[in-house]
């Protein structure tokens, strides 16, 4: 029953993973960006930003996420969908694919799901342990004739 309430999650989250990332992985274009030192529009400080081409005019995406480490110069691929290259995204395992919201509500789920998965199988109903205790396992024959 463990075993298939954890297999269930992950299938469960990776569908969850694959459908639902923004922009969208499939209809997603991922090109190849820099990472240069621009003024912020709201502030005026130096701030880094991953600068990509789509073709037509230059964006300029936030690279900054929890744990990600980025230095001026660096080469970046970033993902963009077409009808909104302004909202692109760094293209990595974490920050694109995996996130901290994400990371915190998927393992509450999995332990959620383990405690049910417990309480169901360590609180058999009386009818359920009657059952258990009168069973008999019959012979069976090693070879059929």
């Amino acid at each position: 029953m463990y075993k298939a309430v954890f297999i269930l999650y992950l299938v469960c989250f990776g569908c969850y993973l694959l459908f639902t990332r923004q922009p969208d992985y499939f209809d997603g274009v991922k090109v190849p960006a820099q990472i240069v030192q621009q003024l912020d529009s709201a502030s005026g400080k130096p701030v880094l930003k991953a600068v990509f081409n789509t073709g037509t005019k230059e964006y300029a995406v936030n690279p900054h996420y929890v744990f990600r480490n980025i230095a001026e110069g660096e080469q970046l691929t970033v993902i963009y969908e077409t009808g909104m290259p302004e909202k692109g995204a760094v293209y990595t395992f974490w920050g694109y694919w995996i996130t901290w919201g994400e990371l915190i509500m998927s393992v509450v789920l999995c332990f959620v799901l383990f405690q049910i998965a417990v309480s169901v199988t360590n609180n058999p109903s009386p009818e359920s342990l009657i059952e258990q205790m009168e069973f008999k396992e019959e012979k069976k024959k090693k070879y059929l004739d």
